[in-house]
């Protein structure tokens, strides 16, 4: 019998850390060390090669063009896997799966993230259980990108970090939509270095703020109140108006962690529909970020943008509300 063959893939992360006098770093062999051992218990019949994508980080110094790493692993050795494993730092995690979720079309095998709140080399380390359930749902998961978190195997486009050092650190809001951006075949989605704010409202808060990202940036994310509302301000007037003038897209979401928007519930949000600000719905503010960096990659005109925003891609939102 063929032992399946898994791709690892350690990009950094709390997970691969060791302590130092300024703090938690990444160190090279602390994950190859755990997965040696595993290989040499639980996991006996799994084929394991790791590759590294140095130099590993900490994955708040993450960016897109490190998305773009991973994704191209992933589609280089796409054929010759039974399935794919991503050590990944925890704070910009979600980001990272849901980009991989939307970047890979027409995957064909599952990719699963996981990561530590607490190193390896520490003791009590939720890592040893993290991986090791990871590489058992590698067994019995189907493709597209999921997260595998605290025993929970997760959404990669509806994920959330939710505390920041319990070791039950994510939450996925449920969906029967599978994390898989369906194609006919594999195609790779590089997201670009374009310049995308993610911008919070607050009563009295610095409009103009907003007014000078509508002027720099590629794109918006907007992050609401509750269902989509918004402070009906002359800057919020000046800053959509040049959005607008500009061809750039921008996107609303909640501030709320589960329920979503619904733009018009309110009339204090109808200033956002007007100036053709696009629905989010439910979407996490994390992937909403990643699927405005890509639709700034794959459409060369607002209406193609906004479209690409409105069009579910993988479950990254609910069907809007009746």
């Amino acid at each position: 019998m063929t032992s399946r063959r898994i791709l690892l893939i350690h990009t950094g992360g709390t997970i691969g850390m060791v302590r130092t006098d300024h703090g938690f770093a990444p160190q090279d062999g602390v994950v190859e060390d755990e997965i040696a051992r595993l290989l040499a218990g639980p996991h006996a019949g799994l084929s394991i090669k790791m590759v590294r994508l140095d130099p590993l980080i900490d994955s708040a110094n993450a960016t897109p063009s490190d998305w773009n790493r991973i994704a191209t692993a992933i589609a280089d050795h796409h054929a010759k896997y039974d399935g794919f494993l991503v050590t990944h730092g925890t704070d910009t995690l979600a980001f990272c799966a849901a980009a991989l979720t939307f970047a890979l079309e027409g995957l064909e095998r599952p990719v699963i993230l996981t990561g530590a709140m607490l190193p390896l080399t520490e003791p009590g380390s939720d890592g040893q259980r993290n991986l090791s359930d990871a590489l058992s749902a590698l067994d019995h998961t189907a493709p597209g990108v999921h997260v595998q978190f605290a025993g929970r195997l997760m959404h990669g486009a509806r994920l959330r970090k939710t505390h920041s050092h319990s070791f039950d650190a994510f939450a996925a809001e449920p969906t029967n939509a599978p994390p898989l951006r369906i194609g006919p075949t594999l195609v790779q989605h590089n997201y670009p270095g374009a310049q995308v704010a993610v911008l919070p409202v607050a009563p009295g808060g610095a409009g103009a703020v907003l007014e000078y990202a509508a002027q720099q940036c590629d794109g918006i994310v907007l992050r609401c109140f509750g269902s989509g509302t918004v402070p009906n301000t002359q800057e919020m007037q000046n800053a959509l108006r040049t959005a607008e003038t500009r061809a750039i897209p921008i996107i609303a979401v909640s501030q709320c962690p589960e329920g979503g928007i619904a733009l018009g519930t309110y009339a204090a949000g109808a200033i956002l529909s007007r100036h053709g600000v696009v629905d989010g719905h439910d979407m996490t503010v994390e992937a909403a970020y990643a699927k405005l960096l890509l639709a700034l990659a794959q459409e060369r005109n607002l209406a193609g943008q906004r479209t690409f925003l409105a069009t579910p891609l993988c479950g990254e939102f609910s069907a809007p509300r009746a």
